[in-house]
């Protein structure tokens, strides 16, 4: 498989993820469902193709460069995020919070589960 073909396959994917989203109206981004998607065709199959596997390092190689609208977006919107930088900060503080409570009782779940599972 070459890189046109790779490239496509991956955003087959994507556009099909973001159909499901929007056709069953699922609070799941597009591109998530996406990756489900390649992530089960890629588990029956075993294994990724070469074309494929290339394709994707090539492109996490370069992620960082992903990051740079966000950046950009940020800048532009400096003025409205000071002067609403109190909910942001309460927000990411407190889905911090919740979000490593949430990992800890699922950690302690699945520990209590595998202790109790004989092994």
């Amino acid at each position: 498989m070459n890189v046109v073909g790779a490239l496509t396959v991956l955003l087959v994917c994507q556009t099909a993820g973001e159909a499901v989203a929007l056709y069953f109206k699922l609070p799941v981004p597009g591109p998530v469902i996406g990756l489900a998607i390649l992530f089960a065709v890629l588990a029956v199959r075993g294994r990724a193709p070469a074309g494929l596997a290339d394709t994707a390092n090539g492109l996490l190689k370069h992620l960082s460069l992903l990051f740079v609208p966000a950046g950009v977006g940020v800048m532009v919107h400096l003025n409205r995020i000071g002067a609403e930088w109190l909910p942001i900060a309460a927000a990411l503080l407190g889905s911090t919070m919740i979000t490593i409570a949430v990992t800890a009782l699922v950690m302690q779940a699945l520990m209590k589960g595998r202790s109790g599972s004989g092994d």
